[in-house]
């Protein structure tokens, strides 16, 4: 692939101006992608339609994916890449070694086209070491800890919108299509039977509750979960499914939420997640905050009730599907027009027992399957 003169090879600084595009002309197809986006379950899930996008437009192309090891895990038996280059993040004074071991894997290789997806300065190193011909990266307003400088192009200044819209401005900038929007999140067969075995040994239809993220301020109290976890069981006729990662945090909710509930969920907290996606894939519902799980229950077309109190809906909710099943705590007062915006409140606590038992009315009479 060829670029026009004025954009530069990878070795080229970006004018003070900045290079910022309305449509990179490319000349020809890129041979070689290398997306970098490397931490964040949700972030990851993000990216799916971004490389889907990619193949469609691009079906000869070879797709890297430079991620870390909890991602990865998640998306590795995604078909449209071709190749993950993993990122192994040291603590400590061993940090650096992760990136002369991530210099290493790049050696050799040469991309026509690398999109930088994540803004933290680790992202930009890593842009950097890259050997690209067009490094295209977001605007420098938004391109956070100096981002912008390790990139050769720039999508143009954008108001702040949908996380999935926003990494759709790359594919807008090469002129490639995103619609239609394809997760394609696989199972293995052999995590097929481990589903099976999962849900065969049941005789209710499942409503996972995810109890925690890892950021404190998205989490609802335990007890509201314990009180929905009895409505959904003597209502509705439901088996609660607890989910969350190994964290301290997450295990003290789930405790707190056995310990209250009057009834008896079943507690699958862990760290294997693709067992946490084959059992929100199997679930009749979800309930869950803004996390990485609600994105998945998105891109496997299940129905979730997303609890929002700390980060904007209108920003992070699922993406064209299950909005009115949305839970907002985020507004102040009930009603008000807040705008689209990455600006976080303290709302978790305005969400009641009932807002959520509404919802789950509602994603039952519309959504769930019989």
């Amino acid at each position: 692939m060829t670029v026009p003169p004025e954009a530069g090879a990878h070795s080229l600084p970006p004018t003070p101006e900045g290079v910022d595009e309305e449509l990179l002309q490319l000349s020809s197809p890129p041979e070689r992608i290398c997306i970098v986006m490397m931490s964040a379950i949700g972030d990851a899930v993000h990216v799916l339609p971004v490389v889907n996008a990619l193949r469609r437009a691009y079906p000869r192309s070879h797709i890297s994916w430079v991620i870390q090891p909890v991602p990865h895990v998640l998306v590795r038996e995604q078909p449209a890449v071709d190749d993950f280059i993993v990122f192994r993040r040291r603590k400590g004074s061993s940090g650096w070694m992760s990136f002369a071991e991530i210099r290493q894997a790049l050696r050799g290789r040469r991309f026509d086209l690398l999109l930088a997806l994540q803004v933290y300065f680790k992202a930009g190193l890593i842009t950097w070491l890259a050997s690209a011909d067009v490094k295209l990266g977001f605007d420098r307003a938004r391109a956070r800890d100096l981002n912008w400088l390790f990139t050769t192009h720039r999508i143009r200044p954008h108001p702040p919108q949908h996380v999935q819209d926003q990494y759709f401005e790359f594919l807008h900038a090469i002129g490639v299509r995103p619609e239609p929007v394809e997760w394609n999140l696989q199972l293995t067969p052999e995590e097929r039977e481990a589903q099976r075995g999962f849900f065969g040994d049941l005789d209710r239809p499942v409503c996972a509750l995810v109890v925690g993220t890892s950021r404190p301020q998205k989490n609802w109290h335990p007890e509201g979960y314990a009180r929905i976890a009895e409505e959904l069981h003597r209502k509705h006729g439901f088996q609660t499914v607890l989910l969350g990662g190994p964290s301290p945090l997450e295990r003290h909710l789930a405790d707190r939420i056995l310990a209250e509930a009057r009834v008896r969920p079943i507690d699958a907290l862990g760290d294997d997640l693709r067992r946490l996606v084959y059992i929100l894939e199997g679930s009749a519902l979800v309930v869950s905050p803004d996390t990485g799980p609600l994105h998945i229950s998105r891109a496997v077309e299940v129905p979730v009730v997303g609890l929002y109190g700390y980060t904007n809906p209108k920003r992070h909710s699922p993406y064209r599907k299950y909005t009115d099943l949305m839970v907002d705590g985020y507004a102040r007062f009930p009603g008000e027009d807040y705008p689209l915006s990455m600006q976080y409140r303290d709302g978790m606590g305005r969400i009641t027992v009932e807002n959520v038992l509404e919802k789950i009315e509602l994603a039952i009479t519309r959504y769930v399957r019989a």
